[in-house]
């Protein structure tokens, strides 16, 4: 993500966060709404109009700057070691997952058999294992970007492949699918890279809109999990009836 727009994205969530409209923004600035989400679609903002915005977010616009570095200097791959002890304890992992997501402690505490000493522990290691900063007060900080990435072959990878996705693709009695979408073809090189590049974009999407949504209530958030995958597959039925070489390949 290229600074600017890195930036920007640091200031809309602030403002998400903060329960700030265009419309209230625009009135703030004295602009129009209009004018004030053309300026964040063109992203044309002076150095004197950012000032103005922190101003109404009661921040410095060093500490914009620099929220929007933090952002950037998220881990996206954990290591083999921290991996390792995310699996050995599920409690640890859950807890990862719910700072990643944007619980709050109160929010941990009360959705899950996790009492107030267990958690504030269990934050102990997370930061222990550099995933988190465990700040006062029972806050903390994910350093885990949203879209963080699995080892290849590793541990947590190959977890997810046995637990999660088996389970993930055979809902529950009355678990409603919200989308599911099955498409085969015979793709060129060219069309594989062209669609990579569109699933990695929506990837991108989905996890911003996970952090903006983190400035709403846990209970105006619901559980979701969405799988993105290809690759080279024939289903067995058709692979059976195959013969040994078809158009000159094997």
């Amino acid at each position: 993500m290229s600074q600017i727009n890195n930036l920007i994205t640091t200031l809309k969530t602030l403002l998400k966060s903060e329960g700030i409209t265009y419309k209230k923004l625009a009135s703030a600035l004295d602009m129009s709404e209009a004018n004030v989400k053309r300026m964040f679609a063109s992203k044309s903002f002076s150095l004197t109009r950012l000032e103005e915005i922190c101003d109404h977010l009661n921040i410095a616009l060093s500490d914009l700057f620099l929220m929007a570095q933090e952002s950037l200097e998220k881990i996206s791959q954990l290591t083999h070691a921290q991996e390792q002890e995310l699996l050995d304890n599920p409690r640890v992992l859950l807890v990862a997952v719910c700072v990643r997501d944007g619980w709050r402690f109160e929010d941990i505490i009360n959705y899950y058999e996790i009492d107030e000493f267990e958690c504030i522990r269990l934050l102990a290691k997370l930061d222990k294992l550099r995933i988190i900063d465990f700040l006062p007060n029972n806050r903390f900080r994910s350093l885990i970007a949203q879209d963080f990435r699995w080892i290849p072959g590793g541990r947590l990878e190959r977890f997810m492949e046995q637990e999660v996705m088996v389970k993930f693709m055979a809902p529950k009695q009355g678990e409603p699918w919200i989308f599911r979408f099955y498409l085969r073809g015979r793709y060129s090189q060219s069309s594989i890279e062209i669609i990579q590049r569109k699933l990695n974009q929506l990837t991108k999407e989905a996890a911003q809109l996970n952090i903006e949504d983190q400035a709403l209530p846990l209970h105006q958030r619901t559980h979701t999990g969405m799988l993105l995958a290809m690759r080279p597959w024939e289903p067995s039925l058709f692979e059976n009836m195959r013969r040994d070489r078809v158009d000159g390949q094997s």
